[in-house]
């Protein structure tokens, strides 16, 4: 067994041929804590931005940068150990608020009785050429692998669901093997070779809950509720979140009796979908000129898709008593019932990016609109049958990536500060009792409880109650040798004020009852 590596002091750094230099990739600008003097034991690394370093390494290992002569006048070659570009480093503090969006992620989709699911994040290339659009497969990190297989790190979860889904279905029927519908939820790591910005990396965890087996509409209603509930859950309102509903069959029948050819609906979709940040005029513009529609074919969709009530929109398309309209009516209807329609608006220019959407679309975007889309999704009935599914079954579902939401949460002030979730400090009051406070670290463990050992000898008790308070113990036990001749430990809780119930003798069996 390799023996654990020291801790990263500027001393040891010097050492080893390291050196460091101010720059640093990650956002915070606090540094990994160093041994305290006085002779205590280092803090666990409590998060923060550790100073980007270069480490002393052989020719061609990753990126280098020329570093110090040795004592043969060779240069060292050294590699940057920030990690790469649009990737991120989670340090326990980052883990803490990491775990804790995640906590009320998994906290939601339990509520609506969803089940966690899983898969590989390594996945066949076939897998999203198949079903994603364009600019998911160029974005994607693939790679031969050693058997001469063509994979690649997931962009998205969506296909591995619809495999496993497959999986489910038999293959002479096309029947389910499982109960319908499946309610399923995963927080995976997705990965995307884009631009970085705020709120976007190249690499992210992203929530999914999808929904396999309703047709209806109430199977939207109970997503866009999940989603409700988690934004509420968080601190979030109505007056900070609006969510964008619209239909891709809405649109689709606005389209197509503006003559717009189903081989022209994908690439229309995408323009349309870019108006917020392209204008109406740029959108007309390039509907006329990449697609050769009329110009007033282009006002009659760019109006339509301004409309800001459905109502409107279905009396500028002409479509009043359409059966796309009444279904976004009802949503909205579901909604109002539900008592969180204050949380949608009505916007016929989205359309979400990816081709595979059959029916309801939406968005969740911050009102004052400082952040780029926070979470999306909609219906996709056909994406099994792009798979060879027999029979098509209906699916609908969202992501929602922890980049955004976590920005979001920060600039409003309601990410909350986590610190070190430790109970107890067990000290020894000298090396002969090392062993005894040992034992009793062990029993406190048995009884649940969360415990950090001091590594040295706490003579200087003064030290050992500096130290249990930065890592946010809240009782100190001090195993020493009068107490424990009697079969005995002195408890300190540091956070009574009381002074008469502030210290207590605790006999070792009783321990298992605190």
């Amino acid at each position: 067994m390799s023996s654990p590596s020291p801790r990263l002091s500027v001393e040891y750094l010097t050492q080893i041929g390291l050196s460091t230099c101010a720059s640093s990739t990650r956002a915070s600008s606090s540094t990994a804590r160093m041994p305290e003097t006085g002779g205590e034991p280092a803090v666990p690394n409590g998060g923060g931005a550790a100073a980007s370093a270069v480490v002393g390494a052989v020719p061609g290992g990753g990126n280098t940068k020329a570093g110090k002569k040795n004592k043969k006048g060779e240069k060292k070659q050294m590699i940057d150990l920030a990690p790469p570009h649009g990737t991120r480093d989670f340090f326990p503090e980052e883990m803490r608020s990491q775990k804790w969006l995640f906590d009320k992620f998994s906290g939601t989709a339990k509520r609506f009785g969803f089940e966690l699911y899983d898969a590989p994040v390594l996945e066949n290339v076939a897998l999203y050429e198949r079903k994603a659009g364009e600019e998911i497969t160029e974005q994607m990190y693939n790679f031969i692998d050693k058997d001469g297989a063509s994979v690649t790190l997931r962009p998205e979860m969506t296909p591995s669901l619809a495999r496993m889904v497959l999986n489910l279905m038999r293959e002479e029927t096309g029947q389910m093997s499982a109960i319908l519908p499946l309610k399923w939820y995963s927080i995976p790591q997705c990965w995307r070779f884009e631009t970085t910005q705020r709120g976007r990396k190249r690499e992210h965890y992203q929530w999914n809950m999808d929904m396999i087996g309703v047709e209806n509409i109430t199977a939207e209603a109970e997503l866009l509720a999940a989603v409700v509930d988690f934004f509420e859950s968080v601190g979030l309102t109505s007056e900070d979140i609006k969510i964008k509903v619209n239909s891709r069959k809405v649109l689709g029948f606005v389209l197509a009796k503006a003559g717009v050819s189903d081989e022209q609906f994908a690439a229309a979709t995408v323009i349309i979908d870019k108006q917020d940040k392209i204008g109406a005029a740029e959108c007309k513009k390039q509907l006329n000129e990449c697609l050769g529609l009329a110009p007033d074919t282009c006002d009659r969709i760019v109006d339509a898709t301004a409309a800001e009530t459905i109502e409107r929109f279905a009396e500028i398309a002409e479509a009043t008593e359409s059966e796309e309209v009444r279904e976004l009516q009802e949503l909205f209807s579901f909604a109002k019932d539900g008592g969180w329609v204050d949380w949608l608006v009505f916007d016929a220019s989205v359309v979400r990016g990816l081709a595979y959407y059959t029916g309801i679309v939406f968005e969740a975007n911050d009102r004052k609109g400082e952040f780029r889309a926070i979470c999306g999704g909609g219906r996709y009935d056909r994406l099994l049958s792009l798979y060879g599914a027999t029979k098509p079954i209906p699916m609908v579902g969202f992501g929602f990536g922890d980049c955004v939401i976590m920005e979001l949460l920060k600039e409003r002030g309601l990410l909350p500060k986590i610190g070190q979730q430790t109970e107890y400090l067990v000290c020894a009051f000298n090396k002969d009792m090392m062993g005894p406070a040992m034992s009793v670290a062990r029993e406190l463990r048995k009884a649940g409880k969360t415990v950090l050992f001091y590594q040295q000898v706490a003579k200087k008790i003064g030290n050992a109650f500096s130290y249990a308070d930065r890592v946010g113990a809240q009782y100190v036990a001090l195993v020493a040798p009068g107490e424990w001749e009697k079969g005995e430990v002195r408890i300190k809780d540091l956070h009574e004020e009381d002074k008469d119930k502030k210290e207590k003798d605790v006999k070792f069996d009783d321990l298992k009852n605190l």
